[in-house]
């Protein structure tokens, strides 16, 4: 595709998504209709920005390039997914009901509003969300640079630069709108790519033929191991369980039933996806199997079999979802920092009449973080594992013991994060055990379990009501709906 061209239309492209931003969030006022959309999202919205997350940068570039190396491997991407999306349905969406801002009050809620268990999670979510963050400008920088040919740092820059004007300019209320559009486009354009390849391929026969016998398994594990292909569906489903973006979007919604409706939807939609990443990964191999990056198979089929016109709309809205992903968690980071580290060194929230200022500042400031990040790191796949094994995989964990079990303390919260991180980095430092486990997601769940109940059940019950817990997360969050002039230090109460 002529390059000169996509940048065109990928310019004007840009500018629409400006130009929506703007006009959805033209009556935002306070910090939440910035950072949650004024927490009443209907079903179509958090289903569209919840798809489109979905099939973004993990499905349209890491899981197209694994299916392209590993065949039907590609579609455990997927499954994990859905997975993760469905159990998050059921098992979370209840929260809703609490008035959250943020996962680390809520992980903090589970052991009595504990501020260390709040500071540790705070700086962990932080973390988590630059680093996803960091991922989505990674893949569309690279989608970018093969696509126009440039300079992929360059390209890295340009994405950046791209969605951090619309966010900055409408917030969350702009965020969902424009996946919501973009799931549309995407979703259509997969399944029409995954039709018209295997059709210019000549059908199944030769699409299978094109592949190592073993990558055309049942979902590639004869070829990958079957350790090392749960551990990647396990990977991705406990991302989604713990990923802040999609507590974002619990927090975001209307109410339990619109929430779980669009996670129940959004999952089953997946499940079917799931294998249309591995079929055009595959149909790009039968096509060309001396691709220089695995990554750059989803592009390559969109500029190979679709016609120009139709090839350029799905390029632009699969970069466009790495976007979308992208300012998901850059939302989330902002929430993060101003609701929980802006208290740790401020011993304050910020008042009402600053926080959109200071919301947009915040964003630029995480999403430069995030862009260093993607400037030393040119492998989706690996650098999303490997960040949600060590950072995502405790907090996954204080989730469900914190939800599900009335005995988990604070103590046993800290425990869980230092196991799952200590597990997680033993599992990478050592080839071998990396051979085995393929990555260190089940060593790490695993430990942080343990971690958190036996240090649990070896210390003090804790004494704080799950009541108490949430006055005092109320009494601080409302300090952030307050003119300046009446703020106050935001410590009403004391957390045992």
């Amino acid at each position: 595709m002529n390059s000169t061209l996509f940048l065109t239309g990928f310019g004007a492209y840009v500018v629409f998504l400006i130009w929506l931003g703007w006009f959805v969030s033209r009556n935002q006022k306070s910090g939440e209709d910035f950072l949650l959309g004024g927490r009443g999202l209907p079903l179509f919205l958090v289903l569209g920005t919840t798809v489109a997350t979905m099939v973004g940068t993990g499905s349209s570039m890491g899981a197209v390039g694994f299916g392209y190396n590993n065949g039907w491997a590609g579609a455990l991407y997927g499954i994990g997914g859905a997975l993760g999306i469905l159990l998050l349905a059921y098992w979370f969406a209840p929260v809703r009901k609490l008035n959250f801002m943020t996962m680390s009050e809520e992980l903090s809620y589970y052991v009595g509003a504990n501020k260390v268990v709040k500071n540790v999670v705070g700086i962990l979510i932080f973390t988590a969300s630059i680093g996803w963050l960091g991922a989505h400008i990674l893949g569309g920088g690279m989608y970018l640079a093969w696509i126009a040919d440039i300079d992929i740092n360059t390209a890295k820059l340009i994405i950046a630069a791209a969605f951090t004007i619309y966010v900055v300019i409408g917030g969350y209320t702009a965020v969902v709108w424009t996946d919501t559009i973009q799931a549309v486009i995407l979703f259509g354009g997969f399944i029409l790519m995954a039709v018209m390849s295997v059709d210019h391929i000549g059908g199944l026969d030769n699409l299978y033929a094109a592949m190592e016998p073993s990558s055309v398994s049942f979902l590639g594990l004869q070829k990958l191991g079957m350790i090392p292909g749960i551990s990647l569906a396990l990977v991705v489903g406990v991302g989604i369980l713990a990923t802040p973006s999609f507590r974002q979007r619990i927090y975001s919604g209307k109410d339990v039933p619109t929430i779980r409706r669009s996670f129940v939807m959004s999952g089953v939609l997946y499940l079917f996806f799931s294998i249309i990443p591995a079929v055009i990964g595959m149909s790009a191999h039968a096509i060309n199997p001396e691709l220089n990056n695995a990554n750059f198979a989803f592009p390559y089929v969109a500029a190979t079999v679709l016609p120009v016109g139709i090839g350029m709309i799905v390029l632009i809205a699969g970069l466009s979802a790495t976007m979308s992903s992208a300012s998901s968690d850059a939302i989330a980071g902002v929430s993060i920092l101003l609701r929980d580290i802006y208290i740790m060194f401020t011993g304050k929230v910020p008042s009402k009449d600053k926080m959109v200022t200071y919301s947009r500042i915040a964003l630029v400031i995480c999403i430069g973080l995030a862009l260093l990040f993607a400037l030393t790191s040119n492998d989706i796949i690996s650098y999303i594992t490997k960040m949600i094994s060590t950072v995502m995989s405790g907090m996954f964990v204080c989730g469900m013991l914190g939800r599900f079990w009335g005995r988990y303390n604070w103590q046993g919260a800290l425990a869980t994060l230092a196991g799952a991180s200590a597990a997680s980095f033993s599992i990478m430092f050592n080839a071998e055990w990396t051979a085995f486990w393929g990555n260190p997601v089940i060593p790490s769940v695993t430990t942080a379990l343990i971690a958190g109940v036996v240090v649990s059940l070896v210390t003090p019950a804790n004494a704080v009501s799950k009541e108490e817990a949430k006055a005092i997360l109320d009494a601080e969050r409302a300090e952030m709906e307050k003119p300046e002039e009446q703020g106050i230090n935001a410590e009403p109460a004391t957390a045992k």
